[in-house]
């Protein structure tokens, strides 16, 4: 089993909403801010290689957006997804199932991209897209909260071309392929999903937006954008027991920089990267 990233481009999100009720003269040591507060974020895809199968976790924002849209998140580096993964030595017919952590659009934007006419098309079209029914319903029928981030030309085409496939949610680690878990968190959105994968050289959590950066380990540090923070701060904390205890390899989605960590505990019991 090989495990490649793709980097799918950058985005700038507002600070305070990625940090939450951290200070801001705390976190801007961390990831420097514009005079607008917005912060650089990647949007780090993975490419999981079992010989039989090429799986693409998550798919970036795409670049299918409107102006106006794009205005809000200055998103760049987009068109060198596709070649990213080109040099990684992949086609976009050889993925053959891409999972999507949850349905917000900078996971899943870059599923469907516009054809020379402008229609949409699949990115990857001899994939098999995986949600679960859960997190679809509740996309497709968002919360006031979340209704900017669930944009429905994102979902609906995958869903009308049959190209969307279901996993039923649990509350235990539903094992999806050999060697890839699923865990199923609602503190975020909800359900959605984080591949837990075991390979030869040790676990890989693909941390997607439970974990979004290395200082999102500190357990304070949890996003605005969370619906339920105090859950997700529960299913963290359980995250990083196991990661700790097991030497698991946390792979940060978000991290601008840094693609991937182990963490450990201090004296204290406070969990920190390593």
């Amino acid at each position: 089993m090989k495990l490649i990233p793709i980097n799918s481009g950058f985005l700038k999100l507002d600070g305070g909403a990625m940090f939450g009720v951290v200070p801001k003269r705390m976190w801007q040591k961390m990831n420097e801010p514009d005079e607008n507060n917005l912060c650089t974020w990647a949007m780090r895809c993975l490419l999981i290689d079992t010989g039989e199968r090429k799986i693409l976790v998550d798919t970036g924002i795409g670049d299918k957006q409107d102006a106006r849209f794009r205005s809000h998140f200055t998103p760049w580096g987009q068109e060198t997804f596709l070649q990213n993964l080109v040099a990684a030595g992949y086609r976009p017919e050889d993925i053959t199932d891409v999972l999507l952590t949850h349905l917000h659009f900078d996971h899943v934007g870059g599923a469907i991209q516009l054809d020379a006419k402008g229609n949409p098309e699949p990115t990857f079209p001899a994939a098999r897209y995986w949600s679960n029914p859960v997190h679809l319903a509740w996309a497709l029928n968002p919360n006031a909260r979340e209704a900017a981030s669930f944009l429905k030309e994102n979902i609906l085409p995958l869903r009308d071309w049959g190209m969307l496939e279901l996993i039923d949610p649990s509350d235990k680690d539903v094992e999806w392929l050999p060697g890839i878990r699923l865990r199923f968190v609602y503190g975020h959105t909800e359900a959605m999903m984080l591949p837990i994968i075991d390979t030869p050289k040790g676990t890989v959590v693909y941390c997607a937006d439970l974990i979004p950066s290395r200082w999102h380990v500190r357990m304070p540090y949890i996003m605005a954008y969370d619906v339920r923070p105090l859950e997700t701060m529960k299913e963290k904390a359980r995250l990083l027991e196991e990661a700790a205890d097991g030497a698991f390899d946390l792979y940060f989605e978000h991290d601008p920089s840094l693609e991937q960590g182990r963490v450990a505990r201090d004296d204290a019991g406070n969990f920190l990267l390593i």
